[in-house]
């Protein structure tokens, strides 16, 4: 979802009034720092008539987009080709062949040729769908049929490069050989059998559903993209403002305020955001630089409101769409999803919460002043601005409609909640007083359908590389022999199978949107973890490869969110992407404890009083590793100190009695001791 992506927002409450100055990065700062880092800012820069255009055209493809999902009927075999080829066509428009092309209005002849072919080769699958289906495998024996699906991959694979990046292209590139070797077989190499492989190979990924047309596009265009679009709605009534407000009024007066107001505005906007980067830049340009002026170094200011802003997609209720996502691969409730993920994700913010205040207090840190602070009275006569989030959770969760359907009625909603605040604001002295608020009611809807048409470009191609992967092994049966290497590799040990998948997970997640990842991972590496070999449960599969995808966003050498938050932090990005790392320990350690103990998600407990041993001890133990990380409990801790405490704080994350009685022994002890330790120090002093 591109919800609140990459705007300023304007601030509400003085305590959000930063002055800027030389220690923080100016707008275009992050904007020359995502460009290096970011192929989704490198944009074509259109004026005028042209920029008009195709404004229109991506506001009538996001239109189309919610009536074909909501109330069409299409044959899937012309709907899915149909809004690839839209994709295409504002996807060309967009990203240009080469970063730093700000030429205005420019466009060179063969991205016109692209234009052209490109999106026509999906549009004449489109009207051809039933000559496709009755020819079935003897299309192979139409050339021109075959050139043209050639045409349609070759073009996805170049807008791949230009908006996603290259590593999930080398992924479905080294496939396509396996594929092509695969279907070669023993044949003799000659002329005709390797052309007919290669059509067989074009057949698989273009005219069947085993390849660009598979699960992940068919979701995407059913599910996805409307969340996207709900997300660009609900971008534009404000409610990134209300979160910093509502977070800054709950604990900006605490000791480190800031970084606090952070960690939980980037919960709450990261949750119905589908963006780690754009989450970043938002909140981050309010948050970054208060903390700086508060006294916490710049490194770890960017690091703190990266991992916060990458965190808020494990945020229940929404999860920014995945828990959607999650529920049409695992068959459970969406319910059933979001009761899951609450203690992981209660662990992950505990985690960065605990370590912004132990560096506050070793800093000797305060809080913002609560005269400068907003009141939770004012605060609560915008809590309409909630009503659209609400409306999708209990429709969804109480199965009354579709999700498509219940994003839909949310889009309605959002629609309705953004009127009070656009005749106040013609009404009163602002910017806006004096215009006519129907006029800008309908800005509004147009720049929402526009806004989630773009954000929809970046999800749509990857899911479309990830069909192809998909496809490639599903074809060539190699989901058995990677189960195989696995389970040869792992010896059968589950710890060993889930560090590999970790790292395939984070490798494929470096620049890829989180949703487009997670479609990969949820049809490729969670079915080889679910097997009986390996033994981890279908929930906690899902769950894994899902955090992992994620957290690819904050560790080096790719962290993109890192990297903006070091951008408005005027930061060394590497340190800031280790110390994103760190504050987000929650995420590489909480995974495999799920996986190995599923009770973490609530799966398998026999009662009431589980569940609270498990909450509880499981806080207590993120405490205790959070502590060890930072190296401060009322007095810096001797490293010997700190591996007693990691060894503590690991034993009470591990459900169990006996894990938990010596965790807390073990985290109690060194708290009792650092705190006698600090009063012995200071009655010295």
């Amino acid at each position: 979802m591109g919800l609140f992506k990459k705007k300023t927002p304007e601030q509400e409450n003085p305590a959000a009034e930063t002055e800027h100055d030389a220690s923080v990065g100016t707008a275009a700062d992050v904007e020359a720092v995502m460009k290096k880092y970011d192929r989704e800012s490198n944009t074509r820069v259109w004026e005028g008539t042209p920029k008009l255009l195709i404004r229109i055209l991506m506001a009538v493809f996001a239109a189309y987009s919610i009536v074909d999902t909501v109330f069409l009927n299409t044959l899937q075999e012309r709907r899915l080709p149909i809004f690839m080829g839209m994709i295409l066509l504002i996807g060309f428009l967009t990203f240009p062949a080469r970063k730093g092309d700000g030429r205005v209005n420019h466009i060179p002849w063969y991205d016109v040729l692209l234009l052209i072919v490109g999106p026509g080769a999906y549009f004449f699958y489109a009207v051809n769908a039933q000559n496709v289906i009755r020819m079935s495998a003897r299309v192979m024996q139409n050339h021109l049929y075959m050139i043209i699906g050639l045409i349609a991959i070759l073009a996805l694979v170049e807008l791949c490069r230009r908006c996603v990046g290259l590593p999930i292209l080398c992924v479905a590139g080294v496939l396509l050989i396996y594929t092509f070797v695969n279907l070669m077989g023993a044949n003799p190499v000659t002329g005709e059998q390797v052309r007919m492989t290669i059509y067989q190979v074009i057949r698989t990924m273009f005219y069947t559903a085993n390849g660009i047309f598979g699960g992940p596009v068919s979701v995407c265009a059913k599910f996805i993209v409307v969340f996207i679009i709900f997300g660009a709605f609900l971008e534009r009534t404000g409610i990134a403002n209300f979160f910093i407000s509502l977070a800054n009024a709950v604990a900006g007066a605490a000791p480190g305020g800031p970084a606090k107001v952070a960690v939980i505005s980037s919960a709450l906007c990261g949750m119905v955001s589908g963006s780690s980067v754009g989450n970043t830049v938002t909140t981050g340009s309010v948050t970054i630089p208060m903390m700086k002026k508060t006294g916490y170094k710049g490194e770890f200011a960017g690091a703190v409101e990266a991992a916060a802003s990458t965190g808020g997609q494990i945020m229940p209720p929404i999860m920014g769409a995945a828990a959607f996502l999650m529920a049409e691969f695992t068959g459970e409730a969406y319910s059933t999803i979001a009761v899951r993920a609450i203690l992981p994700a209660v662990l992950y913010f505990t985690g960065i919460y605990i370590a912004v205040h132990l560096e506050a207090k070793k800093l000797g840190l305060k809080g913002i002043p609560k005269d400068q602070l907003p009141k939770l009275g004012q605060l609560v006569k915008r809590i309409y601005l909630l009503l659209p989030l609400v409306l999708l959770v209990v429709l969804v969760s109480t199965n009354t409609y579709t999700m498509a359907y219940s994003a839909a009625l949310a889009i309605v909603a959002t629609v309705v909640v953004s009127i009070p605040d656009m005749i106040l604001d013609t009404r009163s002295g602002g910017e806006k007083a004096g215009q006519n608020p129907v006029k800008n009611l309908g800005l509004m809807i147009f720049n929402s359908l526009e806004g989630g048409a773009k954000g929809s470009i970046t999800v749509a191609v990857a899911c479309g590389v990830a069909g192809i992967i998909s496809g490639c092994i599903t074809v060539t049966g190699l989901a058995s022999k990677l189960l195989s290497a696995i389970v040869n590799l792992s010896g059968g040990h589950m710890m060993i199978a889930l560090v590999l998948t970790m790292l395939c997970c984070i490798v494929l997640g470096m620049g890829v949107p989180t949703t487009a990842n997670y479609c990969i991972m949820a049809s490729t590496c969670a079915p080889i973890l679910m097997d009986p070999s390996i033994g981890v449960t279908k929930m906690a599969a899902h769950f894994f490869v899902f955090y992992f995808g994620i957290v690819a966003d904050i560790t080096p050498p790719v962290a993109l969110a890192a990297y903006a938050g070091s951008a408005i932090a005027k930061a060394d990005p590497m340190k800031t992407g280790v110390n994103a790392t760190k504050l987000a320990i929650a995420a590489f350690i909480v995974p495999y404890i799920f996986a190995t103990s599923p009770q973490m998600l609530f799966v398998d407990v026999t009662g009431a009083l589980q569940v609270v041993q498990i909450c509880i001890s499981a806080l207590l133990g993120i405490f205790g590793v959070a502590a060890a990380l930072n190296g401060f409990l009322y007095r810096p801790i001797n490293p010997l100190l700190r591996l007693v405490l990691v060894a503590g704080g690991l034993g009470m994350l591990i459900p169990g009695t006996v894990t938990d009685v010596l965790g807390f022994v073990v985290v109690g002890g060194v708290l009792l001791y650092q705190r006698a330790m600090a009063q012995r120090q200071g009655a010295a002093a």
